[in-house]
Protein backbone atom coordinates (compact mmCIF):
# COMPACT_ATOMS: atom_id res chain seq x y z
CA UNK A 1 0.00 0.00 0.00
CA UNK A 2 2.59 2.66 0.50
CA UNK A 3 3.94 1.93 -2.43
CA UNK A 4 1.16 2.38 -4.27
CA UNK A 5 0.03 5.51 -2.61
CA UNK A 6 3.04 7.80 -4.46
CA UNK A 7 1.96 6.25 -7.84
CA UNK A 8 -2.03 7.30 -7.08
CA UNK A 9 -0.93 10.85 -5.59
CA UNK A 10 1.62 10.95 -9.17
CA UNK A 11 -0.95 9.97 -11.55
CA UNK A 12 -3.88 12.15 -9.78
CA UNK A 13 -1.34 14.73 -10.31
CA UNK A 14 -0.70 14.68 -14.03
CA UNK A 15 -4.28 13.79 -14.86
CA UNK A 16 -4.79 17.07 -12.84
CA UNK A 17 -2.43 18.96 -15.25
CA UNK A 18 -3.70 17.62 -17.99
CA UNK A 19 -6.89 18.67 -17.55
CA UNK A 20 -6.46 21.75 -16.80
CA UNK A 21 -4.10 22.70 -19.94
CA UNK A 22 -6.73 20.89 -22.17
CA UNK A 23 -9.29 23.26 -20.30
CA UNK A 24 -6.85 26.51 -20.90
CA UNK A 25 -6.31 25.85 -24.39
CA UNK A 26 -9.95 25.74 -25.34
CA UNK A 27 -10.54 28.43 -23.29
CA UNK A 28 -7.59 30.73 -24.91
CA UNK A 29 -8.82 28.97 -28.13
CA UNK A 30 -12.69 30.18 -27.76
CA UNK A 31 -11.01 33.37 -26.40
CA UNK A 32 -9.18 34.14 -29.66
CA UNK A 33 -11.32 32.70 -32.28
CA UNK A 34 -11.05 36.23 -33.87
CA UNK A 35 -7.66 36.60 -33.56
CA UNK A 36 -5.92 36.04 -37.12
CA UNK A 37 -3.45 33.81 -37.42
CA UNK A 38 0.50 34.74 -38.79
CA UNK A 39 -0.38 34.32 -42.34
CA UNK A 40 -3.21 37.41 -42.68
CA UNK A 41 -1.20 39.57 -40.41
CA UNK A 42 -0.65 42.79 -42.87
CA UNK A 43 3.41 43.13 -42.31
CA UNK A 44 3.34 46.41 -44.15
CA UNK A 45 1.02 48.67 -41.90
CA UNK A 46 0.06 49.52 -38.33
CA UNK A 47 -3.57 49.42 -38.93
CA UNK A 48 -6.14 50.08 -41.46
CA UNK A 49 -5.60 52.97 -43.92
CA UNK A 50 -8.31 53.56 -46.42
CA UNK A 51 -6.73 56.55 -47.78
CA UNK A 52 -3.53 54.82 -48.41
CA UNK A 53 -4.92 51.86 -49.81
CA UNK A 54 -6.71 53.93 -52.29
CA UNK A 55 -3.94 56.41 -53.54
CA UNK A 56 -1.23 54.16 -53.58
CA UNK A 57 -3.92 52.31 -56.24
CA UNK A 58 -4.35 55.25 -58.46
CA UNK A 59 -0.44 55.65 -58.68
CA UNK A 60 -0.32 52.66 -59.89
CA UNK A 61 -2.79 53.35 -62.58
CA UNK A 62 -0.80 56.38 -63.05
CA UNK A 63 -3.01 59.03 -62.06
CA UNK A 64 -0.68 61.48 -59.83
CA UNK A 65 -3.64 63.78 -59.64
CA UNK A 66 -5.60 61.94 -57.15
CA UNK A 67 -2.38 61.91 -54.85
CA UNK A 68 -1.93 65.75 -55.62
CA UNK A 69 -5.87 66.20 -54.48
CA UNK A 70 -4.98 64.12 -51.47
CA UNK A 71 -2.31 65.92 -50.12
CA UNK A 72 -3.52 69.10 -50.79
CA UNK A 73 -6.69 68.55 -48.93
CA UNK A 74 -4.26 67.60 -46.11
CA UNK A 75 -4.14 71.74 -45.63
CA UNK A 76 -2.47 72.51 -42.17
CA UNK A 77 -3.35 69.08 -40.39
CA UNK A 78 0.21 68.91 -40.83
CA UNK A 79 0.78 65.31 -39.11
CA UNK A 80 -1.83 63.78 -42.14
CA UNK A 81 0.03 66.12 -44.80
CA UNK A 82 3.22 64.15 -43.70
CA UNK A 83 1.89 60.74 -43.44
CA UNK A 84 0.18 61.51 -46.79
CA UNK A 85 3.81 62.65 -48.60
CA UNK A 86 5.51 59.49 -47.01
CA UNK A 87 2.98 57.05 -48.73
CA UNK A 88 3.09 58.42 -51.79
CA UNK A 89 6.93 58.83 -52.31
CA UNK A 90 7.22 55.22 -50.80
CA UNK A 91 5.48 54.46 -54.31
CA UNK A 92 7.58 57.11 -56.01
CA UNK A 93 10.98 54.93 -54.71
CA UNK A 94 9.36 52.20 -56.81
CA UNK A 95 8.61 53.74 -60.13
CA UNK A 96 8.38 57.81 -60.40
CA UNK A 97 6.63 58.31 -63.95
CA UNK A 98 3.71 59.56 -62.83
CA UNK A 99 5.42 61.92 -60.30
CA UNK A 100 8.09 63.31 -62.80
CA UNK A 101 4.16 63.70 -65.15
CA UNK A 102 3.51 65.58 -62.35
CA UNK A 103 6.10 67.56 -61.92
CA UNK A 104 5.87 68.44 -65.51
CA UNK A 105 2.78 69.81 -65.07
CA UNK A 106 2.72 71.69 -62.28
CA UNK A 107 6.59 72.40 -62.05
CA UNK A 108 6.61 74.63 -58.63
CA UNK A 109 3.86 72.38 -56.78
CA UNK A 110 5.06 72.19 -53.46
CA UNK A 111 3.54 68.90 -52.46
CA UNK A 112 5.14 67.61 -55.76
CA UNK A 113 8.44 69.11 -54.48
CA UNK A 114 8.10 67.40 -50.85
CA UNK A 115 6.74 64.07 -52.64
CA UNK A 116 10.65 64.10 -55.12
CA UNK A 117 12.72 64.50 -51.68
CA UNK A 118 11.32 62.39 -49.57
CA UNK A 119 11.49 59.59 -52.43
CA UNK A 120 14.95 60.27 -52.92
CA UNK A 121 15.61 59.35 -49.35
CA UNK A 122 13.62 56.46 -49.68
CA UNK A 123 15.19 55.41 -52.14
CA UNK A 124 18.81 55.49 -51.19
CA UNK A 125 17.61 53.52 -48.01
CA UNK A 126 16.33 50.64 -50.55
CA UNK A 127 19.91 50.84 -52.20
CA UNK A 128 21.85 50.60 -48.79
CA UNK A 129 19.40 48.25 -47.51
CA UNK A 130 18.57 47.04 -43.99
CA UNK A 131 21.61 45.25 -42.76
CA UNK A 132 24.47 46.42 -40.33
CA UNK A 133 27.82 48.00 -42.35
CA UNK A 134 30.04 45.06 -41.84
CA UNK A 135 26.93 43.51 -44.32
CA UNK A 136 26.71 46.22 -46.76
CA UNK A 137 28.53 46.19 -49.32
CA UNK A 138 30.58 49.47 -50.98
CA UNK A 139 28.74 49.07 -54.00
CA UNK A 140 25.48 49.52 -51.67
CA UNK A 141 27.43 52.14 -49.76
CA UNK A 142 27.93 54.30 -52.86
CA UNK A 143 24.64 54.46 -54.46
CA UNK A 144 23.60 54.96 -51.06
CA UNK A 145 25.36 57.86 -50.52
CA UNK A 146 24.81 59.19 -54.30
CA UNK A 147 21.36 59.20 -53.95
CA UNK A 148 21.37 61.12 -50.45
CA UNK A 149 23.67 64.06 -52.41
CA UNK A 150 20.45 64.24 -54.89
CA UNK A 151 18.32 64.74 -52.02
CA UNK A 152 20.06 67.07 -49.95
CA UNK A 153 19.00 69.36 -53.22
CA UNK A 154 15.69 68.43 -53.39
CA UNK A 155 15.31 69.38 -49.98
CA UNK A 156 16.51 72.79 -50.72
CA UNK A 157 14.19 72.96 -53.05
CA UNK A 158 11.14 71.84 -51.54
CA UNK A 159 11.82 73.85 -48.43
CA UNK A 160 12.01 77.01 -50.79
CA UNK A 161 8.72 76.18 -52.39
CA UNK A 162 7.00 74.91 -48.77
CA UNK A 163 3.89 76.20 -47.81
CA UNK A 164 3.77 78.48 -44.92
CA UNK A 165 4.25 77.37 -41.12
CA UNK A 166 4.89 73.66 -43.04
CA UNK A 167 7.38 71.49 -41.41
CA UNK A 168 6.97 68.03 -43.30
CA UNK A 169 10.57 69.26 -45.69
CA UNK A 170 11.95 69.38 -42.50
CA UNK A 171 10.40 66.25 -40.91
CA UNK A 172 11.08 64.20 -44.12
CA UNK A 173 14.81 65.92 -43.85
CA UNK A 174 15.71 63.95 -40.98
CA UNK A 175 16.81 60.27 -41.97
CA UNK A 176 18.62 62.35 -44.42
CA UNK A 177 20.50 63.78 -41.72
CA UNK A 178 21.13 60.38 -40.12
CA UNK A 179 22.51 58.41 -43.66
CA UNK A 180 24.91 61.82 -44.02
CA UNK A 181 25.83 61.85 -40.58
CA UNK A 182 24.80 65.12 -39.62
CA UNK A 183 26.53 66.66 -36.71
CA UNK A 184 24.48 67.33 -33.41
CA UNK A 185 24.50 71.04 -34.43
CA UNK A 186 22.90 70.56 -37.59
CA UNK A 187 20.65 68.43 -36.16
CA UNK A 188 19.31 70.93 -33.58
CA UNK A 189 19.42 73.66 -36.39
CA UNK A 190 17.12 71.38 -38.12
CA UNK A 191 14.86 70.29 -35.11
CA UNK A 192 13.99 74.03 -34.48
CA UNK A 193 12.74 74.29 -37.93
CA UNK A 194 10.22 71.52 -37.24
CA UNK A 195 9.81 72.57 -33.81
CA UNK A 196 8.92 76.36 -34.24
CA UNK A 197 6.21 74.90 -36.95
CA UNK A 198 4.74 72.04 -34.80
CA UNK A 199 6.17 71.72 -31.52
CA UNK A 200 4.42 68.10 -30.99
CA UNK A 201 4.76 66.96 -34.16
CA UNK A 202 4.55 62.83 -33.67
CA UNK A 203 6.12 61.31 -36.97
CA UNK A 204 8.67 64.16 -36.17
CA UNK A 205 10.06 63.42 -32.87
CA UNK A 206 9.75 59.65 -33.66
CA UNK A 207 12.29 60.09 -36.45
CA UNK A 208 14.10 62.79 -34.64
CA UNK A 209 14.83 59.99 -31.25
CA UNK A 210 15.99 57.85 -34.11
CA UNK A 211 18.92 60.17 -34.83
CA UNK A 212 19.71 60.80 -30.77
CA UNK A 213 19.63 56.82 -30.68
CA UNK A 214 23.13 54.80 -29.69
CA UNK A 215 23.11 52.73 -33.10
CA UNK A 216 23.39 56.29 -35.02
CA UNK A 217 24.24 59.81 -33.75
CA UNK A 218 23.45 59.90 -30.16
CA UNK A 219 23.46 57.18 -27.43
CA UNK A 220 20.89 55.40 -24.96
CA UNK A 221 21.17 58.64 -22.23
CA UNK A 222 20.66 61.17 -25.15
CA UNK A 223 17.73 58.89 -27.05
CA UNK A 224 15.98 59.01 -23.11
CA UNK A 225 17.26 62.44 -22.13
CA UNK A 226 15.30 63.75 -25.97
CA UNK A 227 12.16 61.57 -25.30
CA UNK A 228 11.77 62.75 -21.47
CA UNK A 229 11.84 66.45 -22.59
CA UNK A 230 9.66 65.68 -25.36
CA UNK A 231 6.90 63.68 -22.83
CA UNK A 232 7.21 66.19 -20.07
CA UNK A 233 6.14 69.38 -22.37
CA UNK A 234 3.30 67.18 -24.89
CA UNK A 235 -0.45 67.70 -24.04
CA UNK A 236 -2.27 65.03 -23.24
CA UNK A 237 -3.26 62.78 -26.44
CA UNK A 238 -0.48 63.71 -27.98
CA UNK A 239 0.85 60.14 -27.72
CA UNK A 240 4.62 61.42 -27.26
CA UNK A 241 4.76 59.63 -24.18
CA UNK A 242 5.42 56.87 -25.96
CA UNK A 243 8.73 57.81 -26.97
CA UNK A 244 10.24 56.87 -23.67
CA UNK A 245 9.02 53.05 -24.32
CA UNK A 246 10.86 53.46 -28.05
CA UNK A 247 14.24 54.60 -26.20
CA UNK A 248 13.84 51.87 -24.07
CA UNK A 249 12.97 49.59 -26.54
CA UNK A 250 16.11 50.56 -28.64
CA UNK A 251 18.16 50.00 -25.90
CA UNK A 252 16.81 47.00 -24.02
CA UNK A 253 20.32 45.20 -24.55
CA UNK A 254 21.49 47.21 -21.57
CA UNK A 255 18.93 45.95 -19.13
CA UNK A 256 18.44 42.83 -17.70
CA UNK A 257 15.01 40.84 -18.82
CA UNK A 258 13.24 41.88 -15.04
CA UNK A 259 13.81 45.73 -16.04
CA UNK A 260 10.70 45.40 -18.16
CA UNK A 261 8.89 45.29 -14.54
CA UNK A 262 10.63 47.91 -12.81
CA UNK A 263 9.11 50.72 -11.53
CA UNK A 264 9.79 53.36 -13.88
CA UNK A 265 8.90 51.06 -16.51
CA UNK A 266 5.54 50.61 -15.51
CA UNK A 267 5.45 54.26 -14.59
CA UNK A 268 6.23 54.84 -18.65
CA UNK A 269 4.03 52.01 -20.07
CA UNK A 270 1.08 53.85 -18.14
CA UNK A 271 1.76 57.09 -18.83
CA UNK A 272 1.34 55.92 -22.56
CA UNK A 273 -2.23 54.15 -21.70
CA UNK A 274 -3.17 57.10 -20.23
CA UNK A 275 -2.28 58.58 -23.57
CA UNK A 276 -4.09 56.64 -25.57
CA UNK A 277 -7.33 56.86 -23.43
CA UNK A 278 -7.13 61.28 -24.15
CA UNK A 279 -6.32 60.99 -27.96
CA UNK A 280 -8.71 61.22 -30.51
CA UNK A 281 -10.36 57.56 -31.33
CA UNK A 282 -9.59 58.02 -34.78
CA UNK A 283 -6.71 58.88 -35.04
CA UNK A 284 -4.01 56.25 -36.76
CA UNK A 285 -0.74 57.21 -34.39
CA UNK A 286 -2.79 55.41 -31.87
CA UNK A 287 -2.53 51.88 -33.54
CA UNK A 288 1.56 52.52 -33.57
CA UNK A 289 1.52 53.29 -29.56
CA UNK A 290 -0.93 50.38 -28.88
CA UNK A 291 1.35 47.31 -30.55
CA UNK A 292 4.81 48.89 -28.58
CA UNK A 293 2.20 48.80 -25.55
CA UNK A 294 0.96 45.24 -26.35
CA UNK A 295 4.81 44.22 -26.03
CA UNK A 296 5.40 45.97 -22.71
CA UNK A 297 2.94 45.08 -20.88
CA UNK A 298 3.54 40.97 -22.21
CA UNK A 299 6.72 41.37 -21.19
CA UNK A 300 5.22 43.08 -17.79
CA UNK A 301 2.97 40.06 -17.01
CA UNK A 302 -0.10 42.57 -17.72
CA UNK A 303 -1.79 39.82 -19.86
CA UNK A 304 -5.79 41.36 -19.58
CA UNK A 305 -4.58 44.89 -20.37
CA UNK A 306 -2.27 43.18 -23.34
CA UNK A 307 -4.73 41.42 -25.07
CA UNK A 308 -7.09 44.57 -25.05
CA UNK A 309 -4.32 46.61 -27.19
CA UNK A 310 -3.38 43.07 -29.27
CA UNK A 311 -7.61 43.05 -29.98
CA UNK A 312 -7.61 46.65 -31.01
CA UNK A 313 -4.40 46.46 -33.61
CA UNK A 314 -4.94 42.44 -34.60
CA UNK A 315 -4.60 42.12 -38.76
CA UNK A 316 -1.57 45.04 -38.81
CA UNK A 317 1.73 44.11 -37.74
CA UNK A 318 4.04 47.04 -39.41
CA UNK A 319 5.12 48.62 -36.38
CA UNK A 320 7.52 48.35 -33.94
CA UNK A 321 8.43 46.38 -32.06
CA UNK A 322 7.45 43.77 -34.74
CA UNK A 323 9.18 45.37 -37.63
CA UNK A 324 12.51 44.88 -35.93
CA UNK A 325 11.99 40.82 -36.24
CA UNK A 326 12.84 38.90 -39.31
CA UNK A 327 9.53 37.13 -38.92
CA UNK A 328 7.06 40.17 -37.54
CA UNK A 329 3.97 38.02 -37.84
CA UNK A 330 5.07 35.62 -36.08
CA UNK A 331 6.54 37.44 -33.33
CA UNK A 332 3.83 39.00 -32.55
CA UNK A 333 1.42 35.95 -33.08
CA UNK A 334 3.63 34.69 -30.20
CA UNK A 335 3.27 37.36 -27.95
CA UNK A 336 -0.25 38.07 -28.64
CA UNK A 337 -0.95 33.94 -27.40
CA UNK A 338 1.30 34.80 -24.82
CA UNK A 339 -1.42 37.63 -23.41
CA UNK A 340 -4.04 35.09 -24.77
CA UNK A 341 -2.79 32.52 -22.01
CA UNK A 342 -1.93 34.75 -19.36
CA UNK A 343 -5.34 36.50 -19.48
CA UNK A 344 -7.41 33.18 -19.53
CA UNK A 345 -5.33 31.89 -16.67
CA UNK A 346 -5.78 34.99 -14.85
CA UNK A 347 -2.09 35.36 -14.17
Amino acid sequence: MHGILPLIILTVTVCTWLWKRRRTTKLAAAAGTELLPPNRQDTERPCADPEADAVTEALVRGEWQTAAKMISAAGTDWEHRSHLVGVVADRAAEDDTWLRAWEAERPDDPDAAVVRASAQVTLAWKIRGAYTAEHTTAEQFAGFHRVLREAREAFERAEALALPGDPTPYVKKIPLYMGLGASHAMMLDLWNEVTTRAPHHFEGHVRALQYWCAKWRGSAETARDFAGQAAATAPPGSLLTVLRLIAWFEHDDEAPSEAYGWPDVLGMTDDALRDVGAARPDDRRVAEVRHLLAYFLTKQDRHEAALEQFRAVDGYVGALPWSYRPSPAKTYCRYRTKALRGAVNGS
